[in-house]
């Protein structure tokens, strides 16, 4: 009872329930869940003192409790061990992000949130990426790529939302509004959670264990009008049968964009060519609505007098309009949670989460150019000798933009459950327990309209094929019910567009079965000597399975579609783990050593995909003296790959690059080889025009003889908190990560580069023959174990809270990241390949995604006044210049016009209020209205998911909260 009444007064004396959050008894980071219990000489002596004074210094006082709790010798569980440690003294770089910390903000998302870290990299998946991301944010730590990264909740896996060509953890998934805070482990973490952490692991804490209730609504805007976004949550628990146990349920509705190309000036006209100085610039596509033919290596396009005349650069193509610089997301999630407690050696808990989420992007009309290669089609769109409208009486070869059809309007619907059931407590003594059982499901239906059938269209010009010659047949057209035929080079009839429509429909089905079982005791034994600490061991077993099916559209996957394809896949793999880790304090409160602890972590894991695999982490943390800290990890990481990875059916994709037989002058030296190569595959330069502006059909997918792929990271730094400047905390810390045996695909600019300029002539062989009309036909950058990562780097991290009056409180934050470097061996025994500072804008370099950039020094520093109710934050995000990089050199000023990109600042601020039980905030996003730099990508002018903030522009939201 005394605890019911203590825990209350701190409730109504803070108006906040975020006292609370390192106290739940579901909420215990990724160890077990503790006995709920408050800390120890922290929170009962200033609640006893508060209820002495009036009630405007309680508020105060509790207000500076709760701004330094992580300053405070709490015992809780953070991400990176499995035993309870004092805040600020673990050894692992754990970054914290609290609930208010993200309210600051216009995030409605987490991955909106996590975007402005200077540790997230470029290579995941986020709302802004609108070609090919299926609406699924994937976050990257250190640009080591989205698969490399663990994300848990509440320290439980998660299941994973699964596209046509990658899955991860969808942080659209997980409802803002109810997450308490996330703590993001950055060297890795395999050695502890298994695969998947090997860049380090996101783990989500969300709010349980409620009394009280709120419900919040939050809208925003930009100033052209679009980004409209409007958010509803709410969330209530409350306790039952005399506070033994507790029922907290929420729900949130999420509306969200989108953001057209057409809207923002500097995306309106595609820019697809980055000429040297006095060279021409070149807009849009060369495949227009009116349909070209190809005759003697010239376009000819009808005259309008029933002749032909040549294709002017003023016919070209904006298809820049019709596309889309951030999805529109829709989204729906309901929670449940609860737990009693039998007793002190049993307390049941579930936990449900539910999500159905839709998004939909567009882009541009489908250029209409043949087949993708991979059945026996013509690879080029032609038109027979002997059809009527072929004056030419030879084979020709089309290009068509079929508007039409309109454009390509990408949409998925998604519905997601997880639900977690266990139990835990004491088992004797200190000994405590964790065992729970995990299921989760994610069903996906993703639309693709606008699309062509490429094998209709043939009927509707009465092509027949006998093998690979071709003749005109208007018979295959009139034995089908509805096939019409016409003139190509005429507005298509409805009847001829309707035949030819389609629609793919493809699904996919991903599974997650778990079951964990968790033991630790903080204090087995204390050492025999003085200053010796009590030793803590943690120790378990974890045995996960995941399994994938995913059902292509019929029509697609024979390779009917034009510019599409993809096959059914299906597959999955079981683990069985178990993990053992040992903390030992050598020293506390003795000369030259107020805390000197070592902890050493290991774990087995046998797959059943390719055996047994260990890890093992260690560090040491070393405090001589209360100010200052020194610490340091050493540790292996290990990554199944996934599903998809050894799965994973094959699709075309159209990652950004640009055939080499278009622009031999643009390999300087090697020129000379490029023009004979071009001519040796039947390319002529200066004739060839490619289909595709600045992107090339290739073959993406599944490889199921890969390996897993290793690593090594290790960090040392230090955390200064000196105590003649109280709240002041420092810490410099030094990471380096190194991959071996790397799980990818190698670049399809690379492989173009390297095969036509002669520097690695093997990668000839992953370049299908050209057409008829000298265009690439595809590329093959299927998935493979490739060479080797290096990554190295330094974070500064400072948090500063200083009184100046008795009602006003500054609070000062920054989070820097140095990189030092990023080199990538795109396969074994090649030289290794430098990215620091550069920006690869097309194909991604050795592998990787275009649109990946390593800039040197990226930092976001905050600062917040608060003035009785009231509070005033100022964001700022800096990312640092880079070097252009087109996919295998880097650009210079003598050989392109935009060869590197200039650094960046953008600033946001926000303003709250709070009035008894309600909270008011509003703010502007980029105040500024600073533009993204212009990057020749040839699709959009720069890069969405390095500056996604910028191609928004300038965003205002309100928000209004009560609490009850």
């Amino acid at each position: 009872m005394r605890y019911k009444t203590l825990r209350h007064f701190l409730l109504y004396s803070a108006s906040s329930l975020s006292l609370f959050a390192v106290v739940s008894p579901l909420q215990s980071g990724v160890a077990y869940a503790e006995n709920a219990q408050l800390p120890k000489k922290t929170s009962v002596k200033y609640s006893a003192v508060s209820a002495r004074k009036s009630e405007k210094k309680t508020l105060l006082h509790v207000a500076d409790q709760q701004e330094t709790r992580s300053t405070s010798p709490e015992n809780v569980v953070v991400t990176g061990s499995m035993l309870r440690s004092s805040n600020n003294s673990n050894a692992n770089p754990v970054q914290i992000i609290t609930a208010k910390d993200i309210q600051r903000t216009s995030a409605t998302t987490l991955s909106d949130y996590l975007q402005r870290l200077p540790s997230m990299g470029s290579g995941g998946s986020y709302n802004s990426t609108t070609n090919g991301g299926g609406g699924i944010a994937c976050p990257d730590i250190r640009n080591l790529g989205a698969s490399r990264v663990l994300v848990l909740v509440d320290g439980k896996r998660q299941v994973q939302n699964g596209g046509s060509g990658s899955s991860c953890v969808d942080l659209n998934m997980i409802p803002v509004s109810m997450v308490q805070s996330v703590e993001i482990l950055k060297d890795g973490g395999s050695e502890l959670y298994g695969a998947d952490a090997v860049s380090g692991v996101i783990n989500i804490k969300l709010k349980h264990n409620l009394t009280t209730g709120n419900i919040t609504v939050k809208g925003g805007i930009t100033q052209y009008g679009d980004q409209r976004t409007g958010m509803i949550s709410g969330i209530k628990g409350f306790n039952f049968d005399h506070d033994r146990g507790n029922i907290t349920i929420g729900g949130q509705y999420l509306s969200q964009g989108p953001v057209m190309q057409r809207d923002r000036d500097w995306a309106y006209n595609p820019q697809i060519n980055n000429p040297a100085p006095g060279g021409s610039v070149v807009y849009g596509s060369g495949i227009t609505p009116t349909t070209t033919a190809l005759v003697g290596g010239k376009q000819l396009k009808p005259d309008g007098n029933g002749g032909f005349s040549p294709l002017t650069a003023s016919d070209r193509y904006n298809y820049g309009p019709e596309g889309t610089l951030s999805q529109y997301i829709q989204s729906s999630t309901l929670t449940g949670d609860a737990h009693y407690e039998i007793n002190k050696h049993l307390n049941l808990y579930a936990n449900v989460r539910y999500t159905h989420k839709s998004s939909q992007a567009q882009l541009s009309a489908q250029p209409l150019t043949g087949s993708v290669g991979v059945n026996s089609l013509p690879a080029a769109f032609v038109l027979p000798a002997g059809n009527p409208y072929n004056v030419w009486g030879q084979d020709v070869g089309l290009y068509k933009r079929t508007v039409e059809f309109g454009p390509r309007s990408y949409d998925s619907a998604n519905d997601s459950y997880q639900v977690i059931a266990g139990g835990n407590g004491t088992i004797v003594g200190n000994w405590q327990y964790d065992a729970s059982m995990s299921y989760g499901m994610t069903q996906n239906t993703l639309r693709t309209q606008g699309l062509v059938n490429y094998a209709n269209i043939l009927q509707e010009l009465g092509v027949s094929q006998n093998g690979s010659s071709i003749a005109y047949d208007p018979s295959v057209c009139t034995s089908q019910a509805g096939c019409t035929l016409f003139d190509p080079f005429q507005t298509w009839p409805k009847s001829a567009v309707d035949y030819a429509r389609h629609t793919e429909i493809d699904h996919s089905t991903y599974q997650l079965r778990d079951f964990n079982l968790r033991i630790n005791n903080n204090d087995v034994v204390k050492l025999p000597y003085k200053g010796g600490g009590p030793i803590g061991i943690a120790l378990g077993m974890e045995h996960h399975s995941e399994q994938l099916s995913y059902h292509a559209d019929p029509e697609v996957q024979a390779g009917n579609v034009a510019g599409s394809y993809t096959s059914s896949t299906g597959g999955g793999f079981n683990a069985t783990e178990v993990y053992l880790e040992g903390k030992v304090p050598l020293l506390h409160n003795v000369a030259f050593a107020k805390d000197l602890t070592i902890d050493g972590q290991g774990r087995w894991s046998r797959y059943n995909t390719f055996g047994d695999t260990e890890n093992w982490k260690v560090s040491i943390n070393w405090a001589p003296v209360q100010d200052i800290r020194f610490r340091a990890t050493l540790g292996t990481s290990f990554r199944q790959p996934s599903v998809y990875s050894l799965y994973g059916g094959q699709a075309v994709g159209f990652p950004a690059a640009i055939d080499p037989c278009t622009r031999p002058d643009y390999y300087g030296a090697a020129a000379a080889t490029v023009v004979a190569n071009c001519m040796k595959a039947g390319a002529v330069p200066g004739k060839v025009t490619q289909a595709y502006s600045n992107q090339l059909p290739s073959l993406q997918g599944g490889n199921p003889k890969l390996g897993p792929e290793v690593g090594r990271t290790y960090t040392f730094g230090t955390v200064i908190t000196p105590r003649w400047t109280p709240g002041l905390s420092l810490s410099v810390e030094y990471w380096h990560t190194t991959l071996k045996n790397t799980i990818g695909s190698v670049g399809t600019q690379y492989i173009v580069d390297q095969c036509y300029t002669g520097a690695s002539p093997g990668y000839c062989a992953n370049i299908s023959p050209r057409d008829s009309n000298g265009q690439i036909t595809m590329v093959n950058a299927t998935t493979q174990n490739l060479g080797q990562m290096t990554t190295n780097g330094i974070d500064f991290d400072l948090d500063y809270r200083v009184r100046l009056t008795r009602t006003d409180v500054l609070t000062l934050s920054n989070n820097l990241q140095g990189l030092v470097g990023y080199n990538v061996q795109p396969y074994a025994g090649s030289s290794f390949r430098n990215g620091t500072g550069r920006l690869y804008y097309t194909g991604g370099g050795a592998y990787a995604g275009a649109g990946v950039g390593h800039p040197r020094i990226t930092d976001y520093a905050t600062a917040t006044w608060t003035h009785k109710a009231f509070s005033l934050t100022y964001m700022m995000n800096y990312t640092s210049g880079m070097r252009l990089n087109n996919g295998s050199v880097d650009l210079t000023h003598s050989s392109a016009g935009s060869w590197n990109v200039p650094g960046i600042f953008t600033h946001d601020v926000t303003l709250g209020y709070r009035l008894k039980d309600w909270n008011f905030t509003a703010g502007v996003n980029n105040l500024l209205d600073k533009k993204p730099p212009f990057i020749p990508d040839g699709v959009i002018n720069t890069d969405l998911a390095m500056y996604s903030q910028n191609a928004i522009g300038r965003y205002a939201f309100l928000q209004a909260g009560m609490d009850f």
